[in-house]
């Protein structure tokens, strides 16, 4: 028998793959409070997916999908941090306005090409504003691993995928290499 390769496993799941022309499409906002059932409607299917992918793997960093990965072209990501006891964060028009000058690079995946993970250089704390259902502006400050996943997630709304943020001359890992999956992304302090 077999096995699956982890990429197939996400195409099996619903999620776009590596290739497909909405993975560098910019998402088109939300104008809110007007379209509220359609962004509504949009965030059940992230959770829906995210439910049934976490049925097949292990997500130690955190798990985040952006609505283009379900072929939505949409403005829409949800991100499930790595603290179990913390909620998932929904992000509505996103925009990152504000970033550190402090960065750090880790290892991440992504579920539109499972296959390998990559060495990305983000700053270690970023501000994002997004738009609620009502219409109102909120501003978060994220910092660290959630800031990573958050940046990560935003970039997919943008068209870009951290293939493209890489150092050059850097490759991603193939998963079989990758030694880091169940833990987290080490900070110091």
């Amino acid at each position: 028998m077999t096995e699956v390769r982890p990429s197939e496993q996400m195409r099996n799941l619903g999620v776009v793959q590596l290739g497909a022309p909405i993975l560098t499409e910019t998402a088109r906002p939300f104008t809110l409070p007007e379209q509220r059932e359609a962004a509504e409607q949009t965030v059940d299917a992230l959770f829906a997916a995210m439910e049934r992918i976490a049925q097949v793997h292990p997500f130690a960093k955190g798990m985040g999908i952006a609505a283009p990965q379900l072929g939505i072209g949409r403005a829409a990501a949800a991100v499930q941090p790595a603290d179990d006891n913390a909620g998932a964060i929904v992000l509505l028009n996103p925009r990152i306005t504000d970033t550190s000058a402090d960065r750090d690079e880790q290892y991440e995946g992504c579920l539109s090409f499972f296959d390998v993970r990559g060495l990305v250089p983000r700053p270690l704390r970023i501000t994002v504003e997004t738009t609620a259902l009502n219409g109102t502006t909120l501003t978060t400050v994220y910092e660290r691993g959630l800031a990573r996943l958050i940046a990560h997630e935003i970039d997919h709304l943008e068209g870009h995928l951290y293939l493209n943020r890489m150092r050059p001359g850097v490759q991603p890992l193939p998963v079989e290499e990758y030694r880091q999956t169940g833990h987290t992304w080490a900070y110091d302090q």
